[in-house]
């Protein structure tokens, strides 16, 4: 879907709107060109009318199948066998379902029935990084394991126009889906990031800044006037903890131009070095949990050099982020 698309979407359903002119302003300057939809727009799961019954049923479907895809590349990538992995990872904010991507996988994977597993819900843009430190931990607590992280989002469900709020209409373009994967363990299976240390810190007092709301209609992404800057307000204390001088490399939740570029000032990154978060904002959206797990797919078609220290980063409602200090190992 391209942002063209979208902005003549919003104009059809919403004519006469008295902030028409500043939406499509804000959504033709919001960082993305196009994204990926698992439906068509003007499908009743997106631009149309279904109730939030069908909308939850087709948004965990589709995030299912997009987590299946990835979590086979990734054990091909890593020439693993399904039974292979001790535990597995997942996050997934967008649908509902019970029993989850966890127990789903297992049994579409092929994975042992006594594979340990952890569920996270509710993690939303930060669950990609939050994935990984969980893994980390797995991994520490029980050394040899193999632990097979998944994320998938199908965020094109809040796209819904019973909401028309500016920032619901932001969250139309920023917004989209996706599934990724990778495999955590204590012996590498290639090049690729090596965890040194994690953080979890969540802000104080920033539980409205950015939340998900369920109605008759569907879900709905929602934030206040402060949202924007909120990232920002944990940087100090990621920045202390990391107590580096300078990085080589990044990889930064793409949640939107100003986290990309909050971040960078923060840790004085040049623009090289965001580079692979900025394009995929510019290309694929804010894929909410994903997105970090993409931002690494992009990072090794351009790794940095055997030794390179590095930041992964991302954050989410609550408002937390989950941080990983990291180095790349050859």
């Amino acid at each position: 879907m391209t942002t063209e698309e979208i902005s003549d979407d919003i104009r059809r359903h919403h004519p006469d709107h008295p902030r028409l002119t500043a939406i499509l302003r804000v959504v033709n300057n919001c960082g993305v060109r196009t994204r990926y939809f698992s439906r068509p727009l003007d499908s009743d799961f997106v631009s149309g009318g279904a109730g939030v019954h069908e909308r939850t049923q087709a948004a965990f479907h589709d995030a299912l199948d997009l987590a299946e895809r990835a979590a086979v590349s990734a054990l091909e990538s890593a020439r693993l066998r399904p039974s292979d992995i001790d535990a597995i990872v997942t996050t997934h904010a967008t649908g509902w379902a019970v029993p989850n991507l966890d127990i789903q996988l297992i049994h579409r994977l092929g994975l042992r029935p006594t594979t340990r597993r952890i569920a996270m819900t509710t993690a939303a843009c930060g669950g990609g990084a939050q994935a990984l430190i969980r893994a980390s931990d797995l991994v520490t607590a029980r050394p040899g394991s193999k632990v097979l992280v998944v994320a998938a989002e199908a965020l094109s469900t809040s796209y819904n126009h019973a909401k028309s709020s500016i920032e619901s209409m932001i969250y139309k373009a920023l917004f989209a889906d996706a599934g990724a994967a990778a495999v955590v363990a204590d012996e590498p299976f290639g090049p690729g990031l090596a965890i040194d240390e994690t953080l979890e810190y969540t802000l104080p007092d920033s539980f409205d800044r950015y939340r998900g709301r369920l109605d008759s209609h569907g879900m709905h992404f929602e934030s206040t006037k402060a949202a924007p800057t909120t990232a920002a307000e944990t940087l100090a204390v990621v920045k202390e903890w990391l107590d580096a001088d300078s990085l080589d490399f990044a990889v930064i939740h793409p949640g939107s131009l100003s986290i990309i570029h909050d971040t960078a000032e923060a840790f004085g990154l040049s623009p090289d070095l965001t580079r692979h978060s900025t394009e995929s904002l510019i290309d694929e959206g804010n894929l909410g949990g994903v997105s970090v797990l993409r931002v690494l797919e992009r990072t090794h078609t351009a790794p940095p050099r055997p030794g390179a220290r590095g930041l992964t980063v991302a954050y989410g409602p609550g408002f937390f982020s989950a941080a990983l200090a990291c180095h790349w190992h050859a």
